[in-house]
């Protein structure tokens, strides 16, 4: 006997995301109440003194006042220089003024595992050998 079903899944078009985030946020805060109204982006970038892009930071905080950095980048003269710090000190700063109380990310083994652990993150999970022979690490930091 064949089971039959009464629905179909195809390609994600723009016009679904809004029906998907607000199907997973209205049953989120169904469970935990939210404790900011919306996503709130913290998005900054670094500019030397021609005005050229040499890092910068996208991230923002959620209903839960955590502070989620997406990705921090920094062009590659530029590294080990501090610049990278100076750009993750103030997306904190900016996010604890805003009360964010934590801060979390993932970074991989061949990125910025010691940068993170070097500005007070600390690692609560991994994922072994993803990428082959990597790791991919999960980091957060109390604000």
């Amino acid at each position: 006997m064949e089971k039959t079903t009464d629905y179909t899944i195809t390609i994600c078009e723009k016009e679904n995301i809004k029906k998907i985030v607000d199907g997973i946020n209205e049953y989120n805060l169904s469970k935990v109440p939210p404790l900011a109204d919306v996503w709130t982006p913290l998005e900054f970038v670094a500019k030397d003194k021609n005005g050229i892009e040499i890092g910068g930071v996208l991230g923002g905080i959620g209903y839960w006042n955590g502070l989620e950095i997406k990705i921090l980048w920094v062009k590659e003269s530029y590294r080990k220089q501090g610049l990278g710090t100076k750009i993750l000190n103030h997306i904190e700063k900016v996010a604890k003024e805003k009360g964010a109380t934590i801060a979390m990310l993932d970074t991989f083994d061949f990125q910025a595992e010691d940068f993170y652990l070097k500005n007070g993150y600390e690692p609560f999970g991994e994922l072994k050998n993803f990428p082959a022979g990597k790791r991919r690490i999960y980091f957060s930091k109390k604000l």
